[in-house]
């Protein structure tokens, strides 16, 4: 009886220590407080990005001198669109057909193209022209307890943490949701924020919005550390028991 009662007592001790709650794994769990107005942080150009630029007006000819050309290949290919983009410099410069050099540095995609516009429109360049920006290198990297780590490019303007964690294939039942890591550099300064993806008070943070190059970590949680340590699978938990039956046996004898 009294072996019975020990295998007891440590079957309880390693499932209790070994098994996430419901309250570690929900995300949102406030999700009464989500505020109804959604903030959006407006992705600012950063060095080492590169930018596509396309200047069109109602004469095409006119545009064609301040656009690169694309004699090597479908500027719809993303990797082409890298290539004939421009890379803005350690300065946050880029030099620009016939305009020349112009400062882009934490100017937005729409603040460069209205920028851009109006150069062409107040030194005579052109008459009523469009310009489109967009970032074309624009990435971020996930790490840690999600179902694929690794880095992902995005098209769109701005992407939010969740649609972040979600292209990584979502969190794994072992990654800490409490601590979410992001580390992020600005103007060469780097930060790092700690979001809690069981609330929703993060959600007018500026860190509810992906910037580009933004690293995102996912830690294991306790009982995916202790995993990872002795029982990897339903086989370890049996040879474990086994292990005990065995030695207590031994001791008894």
């Amino acid at each position: 009886m009294k072996l019975f009662r020990l295998l007891g007592v440590f079957l309880a001790f390693l499932f209790a220590t070994s098994c996430a709650t419901k309250k570690e794994i929900l995300y949102f769990q406030d999700y009464e407080n989500i505020p109804e107005e959604v903030i959006l942080n407006t992705t600012k150009i950063q060095i080492n990005d590169i930018l596509s630029i396309s200047v069109k007006s109602l004469v095409s000819e006119a545009a064609e001198p301040y656009n690169r050309s694309n004699t090597t290949g479908s500027s719809n290919n993303s990797d082409m669109m890298k290539l004939q983009g421009y890379l803005v410099s350690s300065t946050g410069e880029i030099t620009f057909p016939i305009l020349g050099k112009l400062q882009v540095k934490n100017k937005s995609t729409k603040e460069l193209e209205d920028y851009i516009r109006q150069i062409l429109i107040e030194d005579g360049h052109l008459k009523d022209p469009t310009v489109i920006v967009r970032i074309v290198n624009a990435k971020f990297t996930v790490l840690g307890e999600v179902g694929s780590p690794g880095t992902y490019d995005y098209n769109e303007e701005t992407i939010t943490l969740p649609q972040a964690l979600g292209m990584a294939g979502d969190l794994s039942i072992n990654g800490v949701r409490e601590d979410v890591m992001i580390i992020r550099e600005v103007d060469q300064v780097r930060t790092v924020a700690h979001i809690d993806m069981t609330k929703t008070d993060w959600f007018t943070s500026p860190y509810y919005s992906i910037k580009q190059n933004d690293i995102i970590v996912v830690n294991q949680n306790g009982p995916g550390v202790k995993k990872a340590g002795y029982i990897t699978s339903l086989t370890g938990v049996f040879s474990v028991v086994s292990f005990a039956l065995t030695l207590i046996l031994l001791l008894n004898n």
